[in-house]
């Protein structure tokens, strides 16, 4: 029989990759933004409820950094609320919870990548939700596992990889910040590798996973700016490619801070649930490899 799996947050753009990546070997729901309101949280457990999934895998969060700081309250209400809310209907019902938080938990102090028992210190609105929605559904008792990832971006959505090309195409040159370093993630890797967990649980004479967190990332490491040139390589002839110059992020004030050092260590997941993503890199040569199948 196969595994009924419940995605919230469908129509987002990790959960455009997880409905890929699930429909096939699973009794596959959704709920998408417009169907459940996440700041409602009665209506949210009784549409969870009416569907009895034995996996909810919560791909929605409030993501939009900046605004955050302006945001606050709702903010905390889809990252904090709505988790804690999806963890007690997970209890209820004997589910498992798979949701994702973020690097943003971290400062970013140091250069060694940063461990799962390492103290979190968030800069920013955004990273303090992330962190108290991880408390929140580790504090219900349900059986969870929270992933942790940096830097996602997919052949679709708004992200930094769409941005650059959209912007290589109406300026001649792009500043791009140097001294922030992490691990870009792609939306179809994370999806990939929680279909892989998920399989995992579901065979019969599996044994149990650990809850808790687990670091989910690409391997290896890159600045914003590398990202870029990376990009710009693999499109040379395709798009106009821009001069591209390295700046510290004191030259790109944001509202909400960033961590300078966001690489996250992956040995647990891959001792514990077998999973290892692969090199930046080359998921990044997949995803543009998608992007010329459909034309940008």
């Amino acid at each position: 029989m196969k595994p009924r799996i419940l995605i919230v947050g469908s129509s987002g753009q990790l959960g455009i990759e997880l409905v890929k990546a699930l429909s096939a070997e699973s009794d596959l729901m959704t709920l998408s933004r417009r169907e459940a309101d996440l700041t409602n949280t009665v209506a949210l457990r009784s549409a969870v409820r009416d569907l009895q999934p034995q996996f909810i895998v919560n791909a929605a969060a409030y993501t939009a950094v900046d605004r955050a700081e302006s945001e606050p309250d709702l903010a905390h209400a889809v990252n904090a609320v709505a988790p804690r809310a999806l963890a007690e209907v997970a209890l209820e019902l004997g589910a498992w919870l798979i949701h994702f938080s973020t690097d943003y938990v971290f400062d970013g102090s140091g250069t060694a990548p940063w461990k799962e028992t390492d103290s979190p210190h968030p800069l920013s609105v955004y990273g303090r939700t992330k962190l108290e929605g991880e408390l929140a559904v580790a504090a219900t008792g349900c059986r969870h596992l929270i992933f942790r990832t940096s830097w996602v971006y997919s052949a679709h959505s708004n992200n930094f990889l769409r941005t650059m090309l959209r912007l290589a195409a109406q300026r001649p040159r792009l500043s791009v910040v140097n001294d922030q370093i992490g691990a870009p993630t792609s939306a179809g890797e994370l999806a990939r590798a929680t279909q892989r967990v998920l399989t995992r649980i579901d065979q019969p004479s599996a044994h149990e996973p650990e809850s808790g967190v687990y670091h989910m990332t690409c391997a290896g490491s890159t600045s914003w700016f590398g990202f870029a040139e990376a990009i710009f390589k693999r499109f040379a002839g395709m798009v106009p490619t821009p001069e591209l110059v390295p700046i510290p992020s004191e030259q790109y004030p944001t509202p909400a801070a960033r961590p300078r050092n966001s690489v996250l260590d992956g040995e647990k997941l891959q001792r514990l649930l077998g999973v290892r993503l692969p090199a930046w890199e080359d998921a990044l040569d997949q995803v543009l490899a998608e992007l010329r199948s459909t034309g940008l």
